[in-house]
C-alpha cells in the first residue's frame, strides 16, 4: 500500500484550514485516512499558529516511507522534522522599491488628504457660525 502525508481540506468558504493526514495514495483528497498529524492554518496572522504538528509522528511515517506532498514537505522544512535539519525562520521581505512616480503618486495622496480636512474644517465651522447666528435671533425674538 503507497501511504502519502498530504493536506486535506476543513474550514468554510473562503476560509480554508487543512489537515496534515496519512493517507492511502488511491483515496480521496477528503476521505478516509490512516493518521491525523497536525493543523495547518494559511490565514492566520501570527507564523507560530499557521502550523500544528506531532513532529514525532510525522518522522515516524517518514521512516515508514510515506511520500509528502510537496506542500507538506514545506511545512516540514519550516519545523525541522527531517533529520539534522533545524526549523527555518520565515524570510525578510523588502517590500516593493520606491519610485519616482510612487513617491509623487504618495504625496499626491497626501495633499488631496489635507485638502479635504481643510475643507470639512471649513464647512463645519459655517454650520457652527450659522446655527449660531440662528441660535441669537431665536432668544432674540423670546
Amino acid at each position: 500500500m503507497a501511504v502519502v502525508i498530504r493536506l486535506k481540506r476543513t474550514g468554510r468558504r473562503n476560509r480554508p484550514c487543512y489537515r496534515i493526514s496519512v493517507a492511502d495514495r488511491r483515496s480521496p483528497r477528503d476521505g478516509r485516512t490512516i493518521d491525523h498529524l497536525g493543523l495547518y492554518d494559511p490565514i492566520a496572522g501570527d507564523p507560530q499558529a499557521q502550523v500544528t504538528l506531532d513532529v514525532e509522528r510525522a518522522r515516524h511515517w517518514i521512516g515508514v516511507g510515506a511520500q509528502p506532498s510537496d506542500t507538506v514537505r514545506s511545512i516540514f522544512g519550516r519545523m525541522g522534522v527531517f533529520e539534522g535539519t533545524e526549523p527555518r525562520k520565515p524570510r525578510k521581505r523588502p517590500g516593493r522599491k520606491q519610485t519616482a512616480t510612487s513617491r509623487r503618486r504618495k504625496a499626491r495622496k497626501g495633499e488631496r488628504a489635507e485638502h479635504k480636512v481643510a475643507r470639512r474644517t471649513e464647512r463645519v465651522a459655517a454650520r457652527r457660525a450659522a446655527a449660531a447666528t440662528e441660535g441669537g435671533e431665536d432668544q432674540g425674538e423670546e
